[in-house]
């Protein structure tokens, strides 16, 4: 059941190998970069099943793909009970509700972004100009950091991220700066709340069944990185793609109303991670998809081709705006499905809309062979997005 494939990343390109471990051993066993043999995982019902069963534990796991974990475990690192509880308290500060009375405000962002572009003129770098400033701009308000502080976050998240664009001793550094700098908040929040979910969550009773300092710290983190670079990937990576596929950008500036659709499709479709997801241990002996697991093995799920899985999605491999049904794991499933995935569609619908509407006639300012792709960083995306338009 051993594959030595190594796994290569072109752009937005999935790996072909996943397909075929999807039809002939979707449960495989694979290396890790950090050494470790783990189980991969690529057909859609098996990796439900992975992040449903409780049998399957984060908390085993433990960081395994970026090294050590930090002092605190994140809310990704966990398990019930510890999982239900921060998730509980979380949600009671991160509403649907409060993630929707910010369309307005974003709709505003993305609005001054666009003016300032076309003020620019074209060709304009659509990453430096939208893609990077709208979600920096957006997790920053609704945590309640002030804008003067927003650049240093763009290269904390990304030494945070990185797999092998930054050395040990520069992502531990940007860690502890970043820590450092949430814990002055956190503590400032504390006895000056605003209005913001920062204060919010700091506000949430500090006792055996609230949120410990250092949990705070830590979910403050993860939805601030999560809310961050992600976005900022699935912006420039789905405008890129829209304007490569040039019928799909024509057909949504003619039926705008399905730009929610497309998004779903678009999110199901291109891979964002630049390596497997984030591990699971099994706790007990298991089967899964015919392949025996031993209690202490490490599982992960490989999100994109499961969400490609021929047996679910018709012509998984096409982007097909008309699927009656998606349902995609991009955000995951179960108790660990994205806390922030409102606030990612939300973000996603207004951004893709407005410039459909806006720069109706939007293209390609290079050849796509000339753009420039991240590279050793845990996500995918470009580096710029050079786009022109008519005057």
């Amino acid at each position: 059941m051993e594959t030595e494939h190594e796994f290569t990343i072109d752009r937005l390109d999935l790996d072909p190998h996943y397909g075929w471990l999807r039809e002939n051993r979707p449960v495989s066993k694979i290396r890790l970069r950090n050494g470790v043999d783990a189980w991969l995982v690529t057909r859609w019902e098996d990796a439900r099943r992975v992040f449903a069963d409780p049998v399957f534990s984060r908390a085993r796991a433990g960081g395994l793909p970026f090294g050590a974990r930090g002092k605190a475990l994140s809310i990704a690192d966990m398990d019930p009970p510890e999982h239900t509880r921060v998730r509980r308290l979380a949600l009671t500060a991160f509403t649907h509700r409060r993630v929707q009375r910010m369309r307005p405000r974003i709709e505003q962002i993305v609005t001054g972004l666009l003016d300032d572009m076309a003020a620019h003129g074209a060709p304009a770098d659509l990453v430096e100009h939208l893609a990077l400033p709208l979600p920096v701009t957006v997790i920053c308000e609704l945590l309640g950091v002030p804008a003067d502080d927003r650049d240093r976050f763009t290269e904390w998240s990304a030494a945070r991220l990185s797999v092998s664009a930054h050395t040990p001793e520069q992502m531990a550094e940007a860690a502890a700066q970043l820590d450092a700098y949430l814990t002055e908040l956190i503590a400032q929040r504390r006895t000056e709340p605003a209005e913001d979910l920062l204060s919010a969550l700091a506000q949430l009773p500090a006792d055996e069944d609230g949120l410990s300092s250092a949990e705070l710290l830590s979910l403050a983190t993860t939805l601030l990185i999560a809310g961050f670079e992600t976005t900022a990937g699935q912006i420039a990576n789905f405008t890129y793609t829209l304007l490569d596929q040039r019928h799909h950008w024509e057909r949504l500036v003619a039926e705008p109303d399905l730009v929610p659709a497309a998004l779903e499709e678009l999110l199901r479709l291109l891979p964002l991670g630049a390596t497997p997801g984030l591990p699971r241990v099994a706790t007990a002996d298991v089967e899964l998809g015919g392949v025996h697991i031993r209690e202490g093995d490490t599982v992960v799920v490989a999100r994109t081709a499961a969400s490609r899985d021929e047996s679910v999605f018709v012509n998984g491999d096409t982007l097909d705006f008309d699927r009656p049904e998606n349902p995609h794991l991009a955000f995951g499933h179960g108790i660990h499905h994205c806390l922030g995935a409102h606030l990612a569609r939300l973000e996603l619908q207004v951004t893709i809309g407005t410039l459909l509407a806006r720069f109706p006639d939007l293209r390609l300012a290079v050849p796509k062979e000339e753009l420039r792709w991240k590279d050793g960083l845990a996500v995918r995306g470009l580096r710029e997005l050079p786009v022109t338009w008519s005057k």
